[in-house]
């Protein structure tokens, strides 16, 4: 089976690396030049440089063939048009999509994308799975209180990269909980540095979540 992973962040990253070993053909496609050169001297020639919304990038991954593609990229808008252009005009069987943000889930699938992965939505359901019934009020009340959980992924081009959190500044109603890194989950302090491929994990309120997500978008 080919499969074509588009994003070589901390995701996209392991997940190549697992399927290496296996019996199927693995591309993974990444725009970022110095990410890709950094992922490239581990992994080798499965790791290829180019922007997987463009149409010529896909013709030179051979995406035509590919059995499945999996969008793992740190923007919804970016893995939809993916997804969209192996589903539609490369005829790829399966596209299995990373949403960032849970809310998109519904018109992800509703666009035609086969499988959605939410990071944000996997934490939040394993946190009311795991709490007793004494604590369930809590975190009910997130959602009453309008509170959002969001993740969001570190990139070369991210303006807060190498700077510690006391340094940026987020919104007034926003906390960073956790930091994931090299596929283990960290309890940042004030010092804590951000790093390319770190997810992080924040609570906010939902008025202003896309002021935190402002805070971490790419400058092009």
């Amino acid at each position: 089976m080919y499969i074509v992973i588009v994003g070589a962040g901390n995701i996209g990253y392991y997940l190549a690396k697992t399927l290496r070993p296996t019996d199927h053909e693995v591309l993974l496609l990444e725009k970022d030049r110095l990410r890709h050169r950094v992922v490239a001297e581990e992994l080798g020639e499965m790791v290829m440089q180019g922007d997987g919304c463009e149409v010529r990038v896909m013709e030179e991954a051979g995406v035509n063939r590919a059995d499945v593609i999996v969008a793992v990229t740190g923007s919804d808008d970016d893995n939809l048009v993916i997804c969209q252009m192996a589903k539609f005009k490369f005829q790829v069987p399966h596209a299995i999509a990373r949403v960032n943000d849970p809310r998109n889930e519904s018109l992800f699938h509703r666009l035609g994308i086969d499988s959605t992965v939410s990071s944000t939505k996997i934490i939040y359901n394993l946190i009311e799975q795991e709490i007793e019934t004494s604590e369930v009020i809590p975190i009910a009340a997130l959602k009453r209180g309008h509170i959002e959980i969001v993740e969001v992924e570190i990139s070369a081009k991210t303006p807060v990269l190498h700077r510690n959190i006391k340094e940026v500044n987020l919104p007034q109603d926003a906390l960073i909980i956790s930091l994931i890194r090299n596929n283990n989950a960290l309890l940042p302090t004030a010092e804590t540095t951000f790093e390319v491929g770190d997810d992080v994990i924040a609570l906010v309120s939902a008025e202003v979540e896309h002021e935190l997500r402002d805070v971490f978008a790419e400058i092009h």
